[in-house]
């Protein structure tokens, strides 16, 4: 499973919540399962998200791709 609590701090940072981060066209619920790892995202998801949050393609492991550590 990935961490995403990088990926959260910037849509906060960037957009307020999670819910102004609509502009990925997904519902807040569908981002929610995902950040929470219920569902995973797809290449596509990746690439627009990035793009919102003006993440670089260099940090783009960084925010999608960190394992999650028990």
């Amino acid at each position: 499973a990935f961490n995403y609590q990088k990926l959260l701090g910037r849509i906060t940072e960037k957009m307020g919540s999670q819910a102004e981060f609509g502009g990925m066209e997904l519902s807040e619920r569908t981002i929610s399962l995902k950040l929470n790892g219920k569902v995973p995202f797809k290449q596509n998801e990746i690439v627009k998200a990035s793009n919102l949050l003006e993440i670089d393609n260099s940090d783009i492991a960084a925010y999608f791709f960190t394992v999650y550590v028990q």
